[in-house]
């Protein structure tokens, strides 16, 4: 994997974790229920290795 690919791999994995962050109140939040029990990381691996882009991964989960 080059070093550009690299640092995408790891700004996309970045960008999941800060926009999908786990708040502990299962109740409130959702993002559980939205990604039908996946962690967000999981969910978007496609994004975050670049097979995917973001919009098509997250039309999975509407």
């Amino acid at each position: 994997m080059s070093s550009l690919l690299r640092r995408r791999y790891h700004v996309d994995k970045q960008y999941i974790k800060d926009t999908f962050k786990c708040i502990a109140d299962c109740d409130m939040c959702g993002l559980c229920t939205v990604f039908k029990g996946k962690d967000p990381e999981l969910a978007h691996e496609d994004y975050i290795s670049g097979k995917r882009e973001y919009m098509d991964v997250s039309g999975d989960y509407k």
